[in-house]
This record gives C-alpha cells, sequence and structure tokens, in this order.
C-alpha cells in the first residue's frame, strides 16, 4: 500500500495509534502522516512516534471532532502541508463507547453517542474532501487507497441483520453505541453513492473485537494483527467496494 498523506482521528491510542505505528513502518511509507489527539496528556506515544519518524514527517493535531472550529484548524493545517497534491487517506477512527441498557439510558448518552461515532465522521469528511478530491484528480483509472480513500471504522454490532433473538444479551447493554454505528453505515452509504464519480472511495470496516480501551481485555485480537489485517484488506479494495461494510478481512457484512 502505497499513499503520500493520510490524516487519522483518534491516533493517541487504541487502533488509531496502531495504524500510525504501522504505516511508518511500510516500505514506502507516506510522506505525510497527520494524527489527531484530543487532550496533549494522552500524546505521548505519538510524541515519540514522530521524534523516530525518518522518512515520514508525522504531524499531531489537537482535535475534538464533535467541534468545528477544530475540525476546520485542522483542515487548514493539513492543506498548508500537501497543497495541490491533497490527502490521499482519511482515517475516521475516533468513536466511543459507554455501556447502558435500554433501562438506563438517556437522551444525554445516546446524543453523545451519535455526537462522536456518526455525526463527527460525517463532518470531518465533508471538511476533509476537497482535499481528497484535489488527490484523486492526480491519478486516472479506478479507485484504490494511493488514490483517494476514506475508511470508516465501524462496528459489527452495528449490524441490524446481525442482532437476532439468538444474540448474546450483554452486547444489548450497548444501545447508544449499537445505533450510533448503524447511522454511520448509512451516513456513509449515501456519501459513498454521492462521491461515487468523483473517485474518492468510501468505505466501512470492522477491526473485529479489538483489546483495546474500548474493546477491553476481553477482546479476541491483538491491536497489531487487527491493524495489519486492515492495511492488507485496504491495500485490496476498488471500486467495486465502494460504500461497503466490510470486517477486516474483506468478507461483506450485512447492513
Amino acid at each position: 500500500m502505497e499513499v503520500e498523506s493520510v490524516l487519522v482521528t483518534g491516533a493517541n491510542r487504541g487502533i488509531g495509534l496502531e495504524f500510525v505505528k504501522q504505516l511508518v513502518k511500510l516500505p514506502k511509507p507516506p510522506r505525510f502522516i497527520f494524527a489527531t489527539f484530543r487532550n496533549e496528556s494522552t500524546a505521548k506515544a505519538l510524541q515519540e512516534i514522530q521524534d523516530e519518524a525518518k522518512q515520514t514527517e508525522v504531524v499531531l493535531i489537537k482535535m475534538d471532532v464533535t467541534e468545528a472550529e477544530d475540525i476546520d484548524k485542522a483542515q487548514k493545517l493539513i492543506e498548508e502541508k500537501v497543497g495541490d497534491s491533497g490527502l490521499n487517506l482519511l482515517i475516521n477512527n475516533a468513536g466511543v463507547l459507554r455501556y447502558q441498557n435500554f433501562f438506563d439510558i438517556t437522551e444525554e448518552d445516546m446524543l453523545f453517542h451519535f455526537r462522536n461515532n456518526a455525526i463527527a465522521p460525517v463532518m470531518v469528511l465533508k471538511k476533509m474532501f476537497p482535499l481528497l478530491q484535489k488527490a484523486a484528480a492526480r491519478k486516472m483509472g479506478g479507485m484504490s487507497v494511493s488514490r483517494a480513500a476514506v475508511l470508516n471504522i465501524a462496528a459489527f454490532l452495528g449490524s441490524v441483520t446481525e442482532l437476532t433473538e439468538t444474540y448474546p444479551e450483554k452486547w444489548l447493554t450497548v444501545m447508544s453505541y449499537r445505533t450510533s454505528k448503524a447511522a454511520l453505515n448509512m451516513a456513509m452509504r449515501v456519501v459513498a453513492l454521492t462521491v461515487k464519480d468523483q473517485g474518492v472511495l468510501v468505505v466501512n470496516m470492522c477491526p473485529g473485537w479489538v483489546k483495546t480501551d474500548m474493546g477491553t481485555e476481553n477482546g479476541l485480537l491483538e491491536i497489531a494483527d487487527s491493524v495489519s489485517s486492515m492495511m492488507e484488506t485496504l491495500a485490496r479494495l476498488d471500486e467495486s467496494h465502494q460504500g461497503v461494510f466490510v470486517n477486516r478481512k474483506g468478507k461483506t457484512i450485512p447492513f
């Protein structure tokens, strides 16, 4: 996989941080990696990668994905760096999860999840889209991550089809998370079909149940294994995958 520039949201920990780690170690790493974090106190690992990277300029950006002003500032900074080359890859990774079942649910809790998991990725993509268009315009032919792409970190738990009566009851306690991820799937499907003629690939991908702060130690996958699988799959995607929802190995997941 060869990309000149990548933006990773929520890059200070978990899956986002692992993407940055693996991207800088590619045989031909990106020229720029823009890594966002919300609190400076959590950016130590990113700073270490920034200091050690030899072929990549790792640009750290303080950005709350729910704040329009932060997104605007980030877009301007990225545009100054990439210029007419544009942005090749946006990884919409930032997200939140709280355990709360139907009987305890509050309006605040549902809005919290929707703002972070569904609305924010759309707003980030909307703001960065002109930069993705610039990158897409530089290459002719089909869609690919090396041309211009958006990878939205989705979740199997957001599939309506997969939630049946036999589903483990414990996963009913993340109601707001599930509904926000279902909304993300639909939103990005709409975006994908809207921009299908503009050379920008839009894909939703489930990383699996990963051992992160969000996934807990009960997760079935190590972070490095999940991200390496997603990177391999990402490199294979083309226009036939526009708007799809797949797992980390590229298998389609029903919405």
